[in-house]
């Protein structure tokens, strides 16, 4: 009776011993209901969507912006793929639609001196292709309902046409009178990527493009910024 008592007891210590690993990953569960009850365990949330060879494709509008005499809106087509969870590439085209905005008329109406012109630069449309980089990812507790989401960081180069208005600046002439230039430049981007399934995504972004560019009355090159926002829904092949 007594061995029966400590074979049953030896068993029982040996079924309660905790197990070690020396590697895990994302799929396995965890046990710790073995450690001291006043200890607390917080748990990171494993990915539900993986980027890792996929596909995506995105159409968005939104506002932009491409000097203080402009007010414009415009419409981005994105496609990019991810070959690696972290790491991707993407192209961007976006058609801009803009014109002089009410601080352009007041500077034209009520300006120091007469004649004042004041001087913009409207961007017309870009295409540009970027390295993504997307090592965040999150999760968003709402309304009793999880969503997740991943913050992406571009960076690339893009080719921007513009139409300014240099001949009215220059010789007087009528406000129709127009140049489009073209230039090179560095694009930069910031999304957030809200999964609606494994396949839909709401996304929004917040897109730059920097360049250089002559002054309206100087042989002299000035940096010049378009500051667009959108927000869209995108699909993952």
């Amino acid at each position: 009776m007594m061995k029966r008592i400590n074979s049953l007891i030896l068993t029982i210590l040996f079924l309660s011993m905790p197990v070690y690993t020396t590697s895990a990953s994302e799929d396995d569960l965890y046990n710790f209901t073995w450690l001291d009850k006043d200890k607390e365990v917080y748990v990171l949330q494993n990915r539900v969507f993986r980027k890792y060879n996929t596909v995506h494709f995105d159409i968005s509008g939104g506002l932009s912006t491409s000097g203080a005499f402009v007010s414009s809106n415009q419409i981005q087509g994105r496609l990019g793929y991810f070959f690696r969870e972290s790491w991707g590439f993407e192209g961007i085209y976006s058609r801009n639609f803009g014109k002089e905005n009410n601080i352009a008329t007041d500077v034209r109406n009520n300006g120091a001196g007469s004649g004042t012109i004041p001087f913009r630069r409207i961007v017309d449309s870009y295409a540009g292709a970027m390295v993504l980089w997307s090592p965040f990812y999150s999760k968003i507790n709402a309304f009793n309902k999880i969503f997740y989401m991943d913050w992406v960081l571009g960076v690339g180069f893009a080719s921007l046409k513009e139409t300014n208005n240099k001949p009215e600046v220059l010789v007087g002439g009528t406000s129709a009178e127009r140049l489009t230039e073209s230039h090179s430049g560095l694009i930069w981007e910031l999304s957030g990527k809200f999964y609606l399934s494994r396949n839909w995504e709401i996304r929004t972004d917040l897109t730059a493009v920097h360049y250089s560019a002559e002054k309206a009355k100087e042989k002299t090159t000035a940096t010049y910024s378009n500051w667009d926002f959108g927000i869209g829904i995108g699909y993952l092949f």
